[in-house]
């Protein structure tokens, strides 16, 4: 049991950090906040308050959150992603020792995983893995939470069914789901929900309790169900609540909701769920090394807004596929033309309209974060630092793991977004040439 006086020391402790934000005043470092450290979960059973449950709305606060990204199987139902019984696709090493001390500013590269709390990161270079380290409670083996980098894992396979024919991108998502018909989204294209263009009333503001989103959580399973609660209990059912606030089309506006859409639309095109369709385009294919999940609603709904959860090294699978255009494991896996619509990016005016100031020039398409930098990088992104970072130039993909206290990546692009191009800049220094895939 936690003494009143530690508990008023936290408490305080909470409130600079608060204050202090990037500026790194926080009574919880990565060192001090390091789960295993703490005995998160540890024993048998836990003591009571090294305890983290899901019901409670423990496994969704900081500290805790630094064990429970990493174990959320622990913590609820959830669906497999199979591997199957397919041969793994080894990444081959070539571990560099120079990229710890690489310095952008007055940074280097070792000192911003710490200040973006990594749990996991790993580099690769032209197929190689050139650097890949594990923090806190997160193993090479260990499956983590990606969040939002899920929706490109997602999107990437339903522009992949736009080219093939099986979805027809200017229909209306109502022409699929009948169901979304009455709702904000039934007259909303394919387009418009893949690249965020809808007009839907609804805002994603991570620590506003009054923010729509809050009712999404509890809908998807990220949160628990108040006594009395009389909202959606299931992802569908919350779709069908959305309204619309102004015509869709005008301006790009993040919305998980969006990629929760789409995916409906995917399982009615193909009558699959979302883990078999992924297992079949992706995990088969790819040469995972181990299976992925996927966090489920109550009725079995898979999250494929933000509830994928993989090994990194499967994640720089995916990663270095898009990199090679599509080609990986001797087989073209995702169609070239649309992993180069992809780095072509979207409508840089209406994304300018979101107002990301540490994302100047970039764009939104199919679920990528598009820079439009002199590199043409891209990028995957998940709230508390979730990253799959493309850079062509350097022949450079970078995954990573985090469980920062903040969730929007706004947090962590100062200390992230100029280390991945300090980084690139060295490896462009590498004489080694790839093989062909």
């Amino acid at each position: 049991m936690v003494r009143a006086p530690r508990m008023r020391g936290i408490i305080a402790c909470m409130r600079i950090f608060i204050i202090a934000g990037l500026a790194g005043l926080s009574c919880w470092g990565q060192s001090t906040s390091d789960p295993v450290a703490l005995g998160w979960m540890a024993g048998s059973p836990p003591p009571a308050d090294k305890i983290i449950r899901l019901a409670d709305g423990s496994a969704a606060r900081f500290p805790q959150t630094r064990w429970a990204f990493s174990n959320q199987r622990v913590l609820s139902p959830t669906r497999v992603v199979a591997r199957g019984n397919h041969t793994e696709c080894v990444l081959p090493r070539a571990q560099r020792t120079d990229i710890d001390g690489v310095k952008f500013g007055a940074t280097t590269w070792a000192e911003s995983l710490a200040a973006n709390y990594t749990d996991g990161i790993l580099i690769l270079h032209r197929g190689r893995i050139v650097y890949e380290k594990y923090f806190g409670a997160l193993k090479p083996e260990g499956q983590h939470i990606a969040f939002s980098v899920t929706k490109s894992f997602v999107a990437t396979i339903a522009a992949s069914m736009i080219w093939e024919g099986l979805l027809d991108e200017k229909a209306t998502v109502a022409r699929y789901v009948p169901e979304l018909k009455s709702s904000g989204l039934g007259d909303a294209t394919i387009r418009e929900v893949l690249d965020m263009t809808t007009g839907l009333e609804y805002s994603e503001h991570y620590d506003d309790p009054r923010s729509p989103f809050l009712d999404y959580s509890r809908a998807a399973g990220y949160a628990p169900m108040p006594p009395g609660f009389t909202g959606a209990d299931n992802i569908y059912g919350y779709l069908k609540t959305l309204t619309k606030e102004y015509p869709h089309g005008e301006k790009f506006d993040y919305k998980t909701v969006n990629t929760e859409a789409l995916a409906w639309v995917m399982v009615r095109a193909t009558g699959k769920s979302i883990s078999e369709i992924l297992r079949e385009r992706l995990w088969s294919r790819l040469g995972m090394e181990q299976d992925g999940y996927f966090r489920v609603d109550s009725i079995g709904t898979e999250s494929a807004g933000g509830g994928l959860n993989l090994t990194l090294r499967d994640m720089a699978r995916f990663g270095e596929m898009i990199r090679l255009g599509g080609r990986f494991n001797g087989q073209q896996i995702v169609p070239s033309p649309v992993v180069e619509d992809i780095r072509r990016g979207g409508d840089k005016e209406k994304f300018a309209k979101a107002g990301y100031k540490t994302l100047p020039g970039w764009s939104y398409r199919d679920m990528w974060w598009v820079s439009h930098n002199s590199h043409g990088a891209f990028t995957a992104r998940g709230v508390y630092g979730q990253c799959i970072y493309i850079d062509p130039k350097a022949e450079m993909v970078i995954v990573r793991f985090a469980s920062h206290p903040m969730a929007a990546n706004v947090n962590l692009d100062p200390t992230s977004l100029p280390a991945y191009e300090a980084v690139a800049e060295l490896l462009m220094g590498s004489k080694w040439k790839a093989p062909v895939p």
